[in-house]
């Protein structure tokens, strides 16, 4: 197996795979590329990695376009619609995912129906990576906050929730939770979605060329999270290096990141817990979420039998997603997701409703993960926040903010 960094195509008589993965994440992918590589012996996979976020987009639409794709790509599936409208993946069938064992009901509906545009699946989902609430199990002790059996009492509505963190500020003396709020757009925009959602709000539609915010219904989500940092249970200015600092140094008792989150957390001595983020508002449960799928980029030079061996790899990828799981990802493979190996991971089988409840960000060529989407509105709830603008002071900024794009014409598609 041969893997490269710097993203030079190798030769096409290799299994080529692209990916976005480093650090814990990057180590996983790899265990699982070698496990499919000892049991594929006469396959030659050649794994490159790119860099994160919209550099890897671009080349990954340049070289499809050009003519030179890898034989599969990693692709979240918040950016699936965009590479679909510009022709850039395939199509999966029913009789392919059948036949390779992979059948539609055999993966999260959320996650499934994601990867489904315009009837057809074009990508195959690896995992959900929700918004989630980490908890520090000894300062929510100290505050009342568990059960008999250690677990944290159930959180309903936003006065429970800002009754918990001010018990949790109660044990801290310092702050009862911590998001970050500065220099981190994406995060801003997780959590204020997070409610939004709940609370029936939308973004975009038409692929990103109508803005469709409620006004009303972000200002009062809005509204609530600025209750937090307003009252000082939550700092109002904090970048994520002081997030980890707070957290896990015990001077917050309750965080709010992705579950990714939880490999920084386990090199610690804290002993933590993580659950979905409570359900605040609306008749049921929705987490801003995203997914890493597969995906095969057109090619028309890609003949049956190296189709089967992208598949395959897929296949293989996916009955090892327990390894994928350790950086804190649900599998959304069902069969791994459900055993009973999984169910035994600890936290990560604690937030499993999270992936059922999964929202993504809206279509639209600018949306997605790292996505002019992101940093528009995430700056404008980070303004909120900080208190440096109102609540409808935010949601005119994000208005104000994605109009350019919503006109402009898009670039693909």
């Amino acid at each position: 197996m041969t893997r490269n960094l710097f993203g030079v195509a190798p030769p096409p008589s290799k299994l080529t795979f692209w990916n976005l993965f480093t650090g814990g994440d990057g180590a996983n992918m790899i265990a699982m590329e070698d496990v499919y590589s000892a049991h594929h012996p006469a396959t030659d996979l050649n794994a490159t990695v790119l860099a994160w976020g919209t550099p890897y987009y671009t080349k990954l639409a340049l070289a499809t376009a050009g003519g030179a794709p890898p034989d599969v790509a990693i692709l979240h599936l918040s950016r699936l619609q965009t590479f679909v409208d510009a022709g850039l993946v395939s199509e999966f069938t029913s009789a392919e995912l059948d036949s390779a064992g992979m059948p539609t009901s055999d993966f999260t509906p959320a996650a499934i129906q994601k990867a489904t545009v315009g009837g057809k699946v074009h990508a195959v989902p690896l995992d959900t990576h929700p918004f989630v609430m980490f908890y520090n199990e000894t300062v929510c002790r100290k505050a009342g906050l568990l059960d008999a059996d250690g677990s944290l009492k159930p959180i309903h509505g936003p006065d429970e929730l800002t009754a918990a963190l001010r018990a949790a500020q109660r044990v801290t003396g310092h702050y009862g939770g911590v998001v970050a709020v500065t220099n981190d757009p994406s995060t801003n925009l997780r959590f204020f979605a997070t409610l939004y959602y709940q609370l029936g709000g939308t973004f975009l539609a038409d692929h990103g060329t109508k803005i469709t915010i409620d006004d009303d219904l972000a200002i009062k989500a809005l509204t609530y999270l600025r209750s937090l940092t307003r009252s000082g249970l939550m700092p109002s200015s904090v970048d994520p290096t002081g997030v980890t600092s707070l957290f896990s140094t015990g001077k917050a008792g309750f965080l709010f990141d992705g579950e990714w989150q939880i490999p920084t957390y386990e090199a610690t001595s804290l002993k933590f817990n993580v659950v979905p983020v409570p359900h605040l508002y609306g008749p049921k449960l929705a987490t801003y979420a995203d997914s890493h799928s597969f995906v095969i980029p057109t090619n028309g030079a890609m003949d049956a039998e190296r189709r089967s061996h992208a598949v395959t790899f897929i296949k293989s990828i996916l009955q090892n997603s327990r390894t994928w799981a350790k950086g804190g990802h649900i599998p959304a493979w069902l069969p791994v997701r459900d055993s009973a190996a999984f169910k035994a991971m600890k936290p990560q089988a604690n937030y499993v409703a999270a992936a059922d409840a999964a929202q993504y960000d809206p279509p639209g060529w600018y949306s997605g993960a790292g996505s002019e989407f992101e940093n528009v509105v995430g700056a404008a709830i980070a303004g909120s926040q900080s208190g440096a603008t109102s609540p409808a002071g935010a949601v005119r900024a994000m208005r104000d903010g994605l109009r350019p794009y919503a006109s402009a014409k898009p670039p693909v598609g």
